[in-house]
């Protein structure tokens, strides 16, 4: 695990940076799907047989992260980054769900949908 301050590479599981002793975040746990995708969205995918045999179809692909997160995060505390970017999620969340989209990857800093 790398700090978020110094870039020192820390053993795995370890809760201090063993160069500058700053606090590491916890690793992220990823929800499953079905956890941050609205019931009806849900419903909507099991129940389309396209879904289960597949097809081609033309799609559009959204990528959006935090510009420049690294040095951001450096001045922040790490309690509210986490909780930025956990509102961050929660609005690029529902602009996806409201134009019934879905989320295909958390990349750290942003999604990708």
């Amino acid at each position: 695990m790398s700090c978020p301050f110094c870039r020192h590479e820390n053993p795995a599981g370890a809760r201090f940076c063993n160069d500058c002793g700053a606090r590491l975040a916890a690793p992220t746990i990823i929800p499953e799907p079905r956890s941050y995708t609205p019931r009806h969205l849900v419903d909507k995918i099991l129940a389309s047989q396209s879904a289960l045999r597949g097809e081609r179809k033309l799609v559009t692909v959204l990528f959006a992260d935090v510009a420049r997160s690294m040095e951001l995060a450096e001045r922040v505390d790490p309690e509210e980054w986490h909780r930025l970017l956990d509102r961050l999620f929660r609005i690029l969340a529902g602009g996806v769900h409201r134009y019934e989209g879905t989320i295909n990857q958390y990349t750290g800093d942003g999604i990708m949908a």
